[in-house]
């Protein structure tokens, strides 16, 4: 174009060399009950790999552990279990060494094993020390006390003192299909539950959950760049198929093993009726043990049921503490259900279109307000994540005494952990990102903490004492993330008569009064797990401004289906994954050129990754007058090739309601491609299975429909090997300008 500079050249490498600017940003906090301290994971630079352990009290951060300084504690490069490499993948771990621990009540000691070698440290300081185990241990917990460490081997939940001494298994899987305490593919990926065992307040009993997978479909991944290694065996259950048998057990330190009387589906009257019912209570989405007693919550297959119980610990038996129900789905909240230290039950709620929260037996939030997460308990008062615009995420707070309360101002996106009196307000705006410790008067008695860090019971603080205030600044914690090459300039837009939230980046170096159009491309994710247009820059928006400084106008719009708009919003995509996602698409690209001159609609593009690439595919598709090509990456373009809880809560059973996956499903349609089209894919994904990108080609070859297909060796649904993100970005870009006339 006339009068421009060069662009800058892309930012791929420090894109992966940052693992998407996440490195050296303070996460996994855990408060101790007194609030006098916090723990926290967090590498030592921006684009330090390795993650350590830090404690903050009083002002000042302190290393507890650094992995180097170990031997078998996960740095870079180092090899790890099968299960803590299918666990981090789960839980969107992107870094090595320290990325999880868990603590005991009090937060004196934290234990973590990432390279399925135990460690153990005490807070206060001193030297960690490594804890024999009888195999590769994964996801330990100590005991309230911080007397003994649970973990997993081998699918066995195991017990084992902290001086090395006893260790016992409490329960072994009975064939290689059976393992216990940890989580299965659909509970980690779909439903959110990434942990499987919990101890008793008192340390003399567990929680834990019993996975078998004999009845699940066993798929086959290969690694075709290294023909010699065998394939590995993934059980995945597909939608329409069987399910893993969840049960749950209570086990005592002295072998007593009770098994869980769960309910076994949901009762008839009352539960909402559809085009497809099945009332089993197939999915246990969450449980716990606190001061009250263990409780457990299942959800039907249908998900339209959902029942939160009781457990009586002496003899397994069940009562019920509270059922929701939903015509379209029951929606999962993060951390529910919860129990006040008095005992009051947290649930979520829906009234009208707000997804609410339930706190005992008459509060209910505010409408409008949309709760997104619980964030934990100190005494009586409440702390969850909530907004009332879609842009913004704030920190909120309950207590009988003063009612719901909104606690943040500024905008963006704020969450929290709490314990004791203080509070860690982690928040990432369009300014970047903080990290605040904030606290009040010490509480009158202790209380759990809640973070990322778990502790022993299940990580629902008991409270206790006076409540935590947020009002009273002491502190922050650094936050050492590098930041992009260029700042991301967005205009935030509210486009069209469902007025989409919507973010257009322009190039820096752009002069609107040139006269010469910029193409368009948009940049959505655009589905239900995620927003992009919000007030708050991460690396989805240096990526937009990047491509923005290519020569492109990057659009980027939040539909039908994303969260934070209440329950018309997102159930608007049930039955039809594609059509009102892309119907806002292209009306927010028609308002926003409507709005803004300068804007060449003769030269469309899309990207996307995970679902945005399954809406890029269908865009060029389905649209080939709006859009004029397409780059798609991990894109389910099969849905029958996606799991059971994820993909029939929007299209049902695909043998009762086979034209609801006829119908968003892509593989059929590839005879209609008219228009430039790349498929990118991580050989190694087993969220997404490249299953989906070469059914894809295949059709469009045997169709004749020219097209590329770009396959990221030993990727998974997270790229993050440098070449391969380099790579991946830079010739995305090259084609992108080579089809638009760039």
């Amino acid at each position: 174009m006339s009068g421009c500079s060069a662009p800058p050249g892309p930012p791929s490498r420090l894109f992966a060399r940052t693992r998407r600017f996440s490195l050296g940003v303070p996460g996994r906090f855990t408060v101790s009950p007194d609030g006098a301290r916090v723990l926290f994971v967090r590498t030592r630079s921006g684009t330090d790999p390795v993650g350590c352990l830090w404690r903050y009290e009083k002002g000042e951060e302190r290393l507890l552990v650094d992995p180097a300084a170990l031997s078998g504690a996960g740095g870079e490069g180092e090899e790890v279990p099968e299960e803590e490499r299918v666990r981090r993948e789960r839980a969107g771990d992107l870094a090595g060494g320290i990325v999880s621990y868990a603590t005991d009540a009090d937060a004196r000691l934290a234990v973590f094993a990432p390279a399925g070698v135990l460690w153990a440290v005490r807070t206060e300081g001193g030297v960690p020390w490594r804890i024999p185990t009888a195999g590769p241990a994964v996801d330990p917990r100590p005991s309230p006390d911080g007397s003994r460490v649970a973990y997993v081997s081998g699918g066995a939940l195991r017990v084992v003192g902290t001086d090395g001494a006893g260790d016992v298994a409490l329960a072994v899987p009975e064939s290689d299909e059976v393992g216990y305490g940890l989580a299965d593919h659909v509970s980690a990926e779909s439903i959110g539950r990434t942990r499987a065992y919990w101890w008793s307040p008192d340390g003399g009993a567990l929680l834990v959950l019993r996975v078998d997978q004999a009845r699940v479909g066993r798929w086959h991944l290969a690694d075709p760049t290294d023909p010699g290694s065998p394939p590995k065996v993934l059980r995945y259950p597909a939608a329409g198929t069987a399910n893993p048998e969840v049960t749950a057990h209570l086990v005592a330190l002295d072998g007593r093993r009770t098994p869980v009387h769960l309910p076994e589906e949901a009762e008839a009257a009352g539960h909402p009726d559809g085009a497809w019912t099945d009332r089993r209570f197939e999915y246990v989405t969450a449980a716990g043990w606190d001061a009250h007693g263990p409780f457990v919550e299942v959800q039907s297959r249908d998900q339209r049921t959902a029942l939160t119980v009781a457990v009586d610990p002496g003899t397994g038996a069940t009562r019920p503490l509270h059922t929701r129900r939903d015509a379209a789905w029951v929606p999962l909240l993060p951390g529910t259900p919860a129990r006040t230290a008095a005992g009051s039950l947290v649930v979520p709620e829906a009234h009208g279109d707000t997804y609410g929260l339930r706190v005992g037996a008459a509060a209910v939030s505010p409408p409008g307000v949309q709760v997104r997460e619980y964030l934990g308990t100190v005494g009586e008062r409440v702390f969850f994540a909530a907004n009332e615009d879609p842009e913004d995420t704030h920190l909120w707070t309950y207590e009988p005494a003063e009612g719901f309360r909104r606690v943040t101002d500024e905008p963006g996106l704020h969450t929290a952990a709490v314990g004791g009196a203080a509070v860690v307000l982690s928040s990432t705006t369009c300014a970047g990102r903080t990290v605040a410790v904030r606290g009040g008067e010490r509480p009158q008695a202790d209380g759990h903490p809640r973070g990322g860090g778990e502790t022993a019971d299940g990580g629902h603080p008991r409270g206790g004492g006076r409540s935590a205030t947020v009002d009273r600044p002491e502190g922050r914690i650094a936050v050492l993330a590098e930041d992009p090459p260029f700042s991301p300039r967005p205009l935030h837009m509210s486009l069209g008569e469902r007025e989409l939230r919507s973010h257009l980046y322009l190039p820096s170096w752009y002069d609107a009064g040139s006269g010469e159009p910029l193409p368009v491309l948009l940049s959505p994710y655009a589905g239900p797990g995620l927003q992009l247009a919000v007030r708050a820059y991460g690396w989805p928006s240096a990526v937009a401004q990047w491509f923005a400084e290519q020569g492109f106008a990057v659009l980027v719009t939040d539909g039908r289906g994303t969260p934070g708009r209440g329950r018309a919003w997102q159930t608007a995509v049930r039955g039809d994954r594609l059509g009102p996602a892309l119907e806002d698409q292209v009306d927010a690209l028609h308002a926003v050129a409507g709005r803004c001159t300068g804007l060449d609609l003769g030269r469309v593009g899309i990207r996307g990754w995970s679902y945005g690439g399954y809406l890029a595919v269908g865009a060029v598709l389905r649209r080939p007058d709006v859009f004029h090509a397409a780059v798609a990456g991990a894109a389910p373009t099969d849905r029958r090739l996606y799991d059971t809880h994820w993909e029939e809560r929007f299209l049902g059973h695909p043998e009762v309601t086979p034209e609801t996956y006829a119908g968003s499903s892509l593989v059929a349609a590839a005879p209609r491609l008219r228009r430039p089209l790349m498929l990118m894919h991580g050989l190694a994904d087993d969220n997404v299975v490249v299953a989906h990108t070469l059914r894809l080609s295949s059709a469009l070859l045997a169709a004749g429909r020219p097209h590329t297909v770009l396959p990221l060796p030993g990727a998974t649904h997270r790229v993050t090997r440098e070449e391969v993100v380099h790579g991946q970005l830079t010739l995305e870009a090259e084609f992108l300008k080579r089809s638009l006339g760039v």
